[in-house]
């Protein structure tokens, strides 16, 4: 079987304007997830880019599906 591959990058949303990074909102990040899962995207693969102090710039998500 082979697999088609895309990747997904959440930017995360500023908490101040002083702030490079922030917190992706959960329920947005829920909501794409599910929008692709139903166009058969199944997710192999998370994680952020993290910047200093816990801050998080961007989520990076990969996904597959069935060529």
């Amino acid at each position: 079987m082979t697999f088609q591959y895309t990747v997904l990058k959440i930017a995360s949303e500023h908490q101040n304007m002083f702030s490079m990074g922030g917190k992706v909102d959960g329920e947005k990040l829920a909501a794409e997830l599910n929008r692709l899962g139903r166009e058969g995207w199944e997710l192999v693969s998370a994680f952020d880019t993290n910047m200093s102090y816990g801050q998080t710039r961007d989520v990076v998500l990969i996904l597959k599906k069935p060529a």
